[in-house]
């Protein structure tokens, strides 16, 4: 039954039954949880677990839903979780995107004493207004959890690895540095250059024209935290990635849980390639795009 049968059974407004359903989390009396249906998601989660040993979700949607409403779905199942997991004291790491944008949406109200949302890469280009997106996704988060915000106002990708290296030594940034390292829960997606739904780190003019080529030359299937991965997880011998600000895989892995949130087939090669490159410890993925990951690993 969904908020709104519930608010006109009841009488009362959807936000009522909201704050209803919030103050009953937070005593107790209701836990919301997820259950990947057995003819899909008990496969999937069993042998994505024996590979990689990460936690799977799978957010159940219709066969004929939409790219936009299976990124909805995931959406919401993502909000769901960071609800149950982010409490008192915690620092909750973000990657800004699409896909957290609208998971950031879909956030309830939840009061958190001593948190912290913190901005896990940079946003500012010349040729994008990323950075007031990414402002707007991390201002509904820490808002929602009344936490504190750490952003982190860099370049997504500097020009030069040496500014990179500089910018790094000032104390400012270091300071975010040390929260973002300091994380107990990370929630990002994976970025990805083909298919209907194209990543804003591609289509948003974050990269020269001429990038796509070469990333495609070094067999790039994607992104996580604007850091290029093949679907082999690998990812040192990138140049873009010396110039980029997010934290690299080994530095991504520090963090103790880390939700991987994904929609779409044209994701699969990047979901891959982060399960390979080991960062993720839970993976929420749609029905098809379970079912999709599933046949490209394992053939069936």
């Amino acid at each position: 039954m969904t908020m709104e049968a519930v608010a006109d059974r009841f009488g009362v407004s959807r936000p009522t039954v909201s704050r209803m359903l919030q103050a009953a989390r937070e005593r107790g009396i209701v836990r919301i949880s997820l259950s990947a249906p057995p003819h899909a998601g008990h496969d999937l989660s069993h042998r994505l677990r024996e590979a990689f040993g990460v936690q799977v979700h799978v957010a159940g949607t219709p066969r004929t839903a939409t790219e936009p409403q299976r990124l909805e779905s995931v959406a919401r199942a993502a909000a769901g979780l960071l609800g149950d997991w982010f409490g008192d004291g915690m620092t909750l790491a973000v990657a800004w995107g699409t896909t957290t944008s609208a998971i950031a949406g879909h956030l309830q109200p939840k009061a958190v004493r001593d948190a912290v949302v913190v901005q896990m890469n940079g946003a500012v280009s010349v040729r994008s207004p990323g950075a007031a997106q990414s402002s707007a996704l991390l201002g509904q988060m820490s808002t929602a959890f009344g936490a504190a915000l750490v952003p982190f106002p860099t370049p997504a990708f500097f020009d030069q690895e040496e500014t990179r290296r500089l910018m790094w030594q000032e104390s400012s940034v270091r300071r975010v540095l040390a929260v973002r390292s300091a994380a107990d829960l990370a929630v990002f997606s994976v970025g990805a250059f083909r298919g209907p739904m194209i990543s804003q780190v591609y289509s948003s003019g974050y990269l020269p024209e001429d990038a796509l080529r070469e990333l495609s030359a070094h067999r790039v299937v994607g992104d996580v935290c604007t850091v290029f991965l093949r679907e082999d997880g690998t990812y040192a011998d990138i140049d873009y990635n010396r110039r980029a600000s997010g934290p690299t895989p080994m530095e991504l892995r520090r963090i103790p849980r880390r939700l991987c949130v994904a929609a779409g087939d044209h994701k699969v090669p990047g979901v891959v390639g982060a399960l390979r490159a080991g960062v993720v410890t839970d993976l929420l993925l749609d029905e098809r795009t379970a079912a999709a990951v599933v046949r490209h690993l394992f053939g069936r």
